[in-house]
């Protein structure tokens, strides 16, 4: 490095004046792109992450907190309000979401407002707590109980964090699957099933009074599971392929998820909305499954995952929101070993328990261990950044030296 700097010396000295400025403008124009390089290297990722705990192996929470924080992950969902990990996000400024599945219990005002007292007000400000979700795909299971304690339950936690002042932070909503729908092709088609429509109108109207997302559990890989052989695999994958033309719109679709995507939008146009957000609370692909699971591959978990969150990160939109950026929940952020079910169930995680990834996605970490504060390219890059700025504090000071030896002569004639 000292020898770089001892010819950038005798370099730019040996200039001219002018020649000089010149190179100063360059240099200014360089150093202002490296610093963009830079600051988007260092940004965080743009998708967040569901952290299930249905498992008896997991690392502790101050662990996936050093896991995360290291992965630039901004954004957490939980299935519950476990106090533990709040508190080992605390200061991180990493963005969660809670869940309360207790419908019945939630349907009571005071209830409502003893839980947000107990698990939601305690942890802010330092753990960014930002939306409560009440139940999980309630809509498109059998219990009707819950299914009418749903609305009640929403409007009583919303309320309660209106009394005690949280509403400003803290949205309310709910996870559906996109199972609520009729059908989702083509997406100008899209409807919600008529033996749900008398909890979903109320349901919207809800979201656009008090702006909270819609939110959907969307997999591809179940459509492709059920029907391997008419579901194109590239096409659920984000791989390249011809697509398929909406006649409703003319809008071709690369991608079941985007298709997904805006068979909602249209949904809810047809019941009156245009003024609530579709976000996807859970997608993702397993690694492993059953014999009779067509699909549950590595490669497969791989390229899914992958491929999204590069479209993910360069701010993609669907065909028919192209200017509203796809927002999404991966899952899973851990294998978790006890869920019930098929494989697959066991198999959605990105990393194993010890932290070690399962698939390659451009992450570099073998295992647990110390976080870095800041990221390997940000390290790598200052010596680059501090030569840059002493050759830019060099050249400026030999104009203005050149500048003054100028106005002595005009001075002395």
């Amino acid at each position: 490095m000292e020898t770089m700097m001892t010819c950038a010396r005798r370099f730019f000295f040996s200039l001219g004046s002018s020649s000089s400025s010149l190179l100063l403008c360059l240099l200014l124009s360089l150093l202002s792109a490296n610093n963009g390089i830079v600051s988007a290297a260092t940004a965080p990722l743009k998708f967040g992450i569901n952290y299930g705990q249905i498992a008896d192996n997991l690392p502790h929470p101050t662990q996936v907190s050093g896991l995360l924080r290291s992965l630039n992950v901004n954004r957490v969902k939980l299935y519950d309000a476990d106090p533990a990990v709040l508190t080992a996000f605390a200061g991180t400024g990493v963005e969660f979401i809670v869940s309360n599945g207790d419908l019945l219990n939630m349907s009571d005002a005071g209830n409502a407002r003893a839980w947000v007292a107990q698990n939601v007000q305690p942890f802010l400000p330092d753990t960014r707590i930002t939306c409560v979700i009440m139940g999980n795909e309630v809509l498109s299971g059998t219990d009707t109980a819950a299914m009418q304690s749903l609305l009640p339950a929403m409007q009583a936690v919303h309320q309660a964090l209106v009394d005690l002042g949280l509403d400003g932070q803290v949205k309310v909503s709910t996870s559906q699957s996109v199972n609520v729908l009729a059908g989702s092709y083509p997406p100008s088609a899209g409807a919600f099933r008529e033996d749900l429509v008398e909890y979903v109108r109320p349901l919207l109207d809800f979201h656009a009074k008090v702006g909270s997302p819609f939110l959907i559990n969307a997999y591809p890989f179940f459509a492709y599971k059920a029907s391997p052989e008419s579901v194109s695999l590239p096409y659920v994958l984000f791989e390249p392929n011809p697509g398929a033309r909406d006649p409703g719109t003319n809008l071709t679709y690369d991608n079941m998820l985007y298709a997904q995507i805006d068979a909602v939008y249209a949904a809810m146009e047809a019941m009156g909305h245009t003024d609530v957000a579709v976000r996807i609370s859970e997608t993702g692909w397993p690694s492993d499954g059953d014999a009779d699971e067509v699909g549950a591959t590595v490669q497969n978990a791989a390229m899914y995952n992958g491929n999204l969150m590069k479209r993910v990160a360069a701010g993609q939109g669907t065909p028919l929101r192209p200017d509203v950026p796809v927002d999404v929940l991966v899952f899973a952020l851990f294998n978790e070993n006890m869920k019930s079910g098929p494989a697959s169930e066991r198999n959605y995680g990105l990393f194993y328990p010890n932290g070690t990834s399962v698939y390659d996605l451009g992450f570099d970490r073998t295992s647990f261990g110390p976080s870095p504060a800041t990221s390997e390219f940000s390290s790598s890059s200052k010596p680059t950044m501090s030569f840059l700025a002493e050759v830019v504090v060099l050249l400026a000071a030999y104009i203005l030296h050149s500048s003054c030896d100028c106005l002595l002569t005009d001075s002395s004639v």
